[in-house]
């Protein structure tokens, strides 16, 4: 069988059956440029999906699918720390397996707003050495 490339072709419609159909598949690669199958690792509260594959080169074999409610508007800033470690080989069990220490003192996970209209944006406190030019009122 594998000497045909039937096998090649049993694992692209594998793929396509894992991403929901052909439809799901093709917005899929509209979104993420690209197709693939795994076992969904777990999901955190932001609604991101993480995968892994063992089939794939290490390094490219664990992933992130970001939640459907941020569109075409996902960056890494939106994976929360105890992921990142997952994603990046900092640790090989995932916060699923092991809890993440919890301090009281820990602030809650934010993505990186610079961008949007939620950007930080500080006002100045002292008064400008130009003053801008008014037109007078006619």
């Amino acid at each position: 069988m594998a000497s045909l490339g039937l096998d090649k072709i049993k694992r692209v419609f594998d793929i396509i059956k894992f991403n929901g159909g052909i439809l799901k598949s093709l917005r899929t690669i509209y979104r993420t440029d690209e197709l693939k199958m795994g076992t969904l690792v777990g999901t955190d509260k932001f609604g991101n999906k993480y995968y892994e594959n063992k089939m794939h080169f290490y390094s490219r074999n664990r992933w992130v699918d970001y939640t459907e409610a941020v569109n075409l508007d996902y960056d890494g800033s939106q994976v929360p720390p105890e992921w990142h470690r997952w994603l990046h080989y900092m640790t090989d069990d995932p916060p699923t397996v092991k809890k993440p220490v919890d301090h009281k003192w820990i602030m809650d996970h934010t993505p990186n707003l610079s961008g949007t209209k939620k950007a930080y944006m500080p006002y100045p406190t002292t008064k400008p050495k130009i003053q801008a030019w008014v037109p007078p009122k006619q």
